[in-house]
């Protein structure tokens, strides 16, 4: 998907935004993944509007690089206080870094989007410091059933099992470049602390999935959702489950 052809990147943390709860969450998993020698440069591949760029710098207290192909995603990221982040446009098959210049590459909901995975991770493992690690969250086909808002948006399953790829595809590619699993968990992740939140924030459209809908389907798919989130109790978290991948290189 091209960002910069649409207005999405405007809205995407409005409807992506996280709790401060679940970034430290995603923080422990990372860190609990990261090079025993230490973390003193990160690459955040396919950084979007920088939702983790600045809080893995202060988390690691270190520097971070931090890539996008899309202009207008870039553009919002700069608008944060983003201190001792470098943000740069690239695409994640042709990573502009020197080869084992990076102790961690983080990568968020970006492999789908890649036109050439395979290049990508081969990319990955050449800027990658002996022991580096890379540390990946994705969404899967395996776990299409799992999320949340399949069931109201009827045609969001077929458009997700042509976008996605499976867990074993994705361990396969990165054995092949070079690149051996460490670790792979289904990480709870809470995307709404209610279903009136949560539909509130589907209701921005910032999900490449979603956005591929025709107008018509997807306001039948939010009249569907917000009758639900209507008739639901109130307090009743709603979350998906988040293929969460680490690669050591070998």
């Amino acid at each position: 998907m091209d960002y910069d052809k649409g207005n999405m990147p405007a809205s995407y943390d409005a409807g992506r935004h996280y709790s401060p709860a679940v970034l430290a969450l995603w923080l422990d998993k990372i860190s609990a993944c990261a090079p025993s020698g230490g973390v003193s440069r990160i690459l955040d591949l396919g950084c979007g509007t920088g939702r983790y760029a600045a809080a893995l710098a202060n988390h690691f207290d270190t520097h971070v690089i931090a890539i996008d192909r899309s202009e207008k995603m870039l553009a919002e990221a700069r608008k944060k206080i983003s201190a001792g982040v470098c943000y740069a446009r690239a695409a994640g098959e042709f990573i502009p870094l020197r080869d084992a210049s990076i102790d961690l590459v983080f990568m968020s909901m970006v492999f789908h989007h890649f036109e050439d995975p395979g290049r990508a991770v081969t990319e990955c493992r050449r800027v990658l410091r002996p022991g580096g690690v890379v540390c990946l969250r994705a969404a899967t086909v395996d776990r299409i059933s799992t999320y949340p808002y399949v069931p109201f948006f009827a045609k969001s399953r077929a458009i997700l099992e042509s976008t996605l790829q499976s867990q074993q595809r994705i361990e396969s590619i990165f054995h092949e470049a070079g690149l051996g699993l460490a670790r792979h968990e289904l990480v709870p992740n809470e995307i709404g602390s209610d279903w009136r939140v949560y539909a509130e924030k589907i209701s921005w459209r910032a999900d490449s999935i979603l956005v591929q809908l025709s107008d018509p389907e997807f306001a039948e798919g939010m009249r569907r959702l917000n009758q639900h989130a209507a008739a639901s109790a109130n307090h009743e978290p709603v979350t998906e489950l988040v293929d969460f991948f680490s690669f050591r290189r070998t």
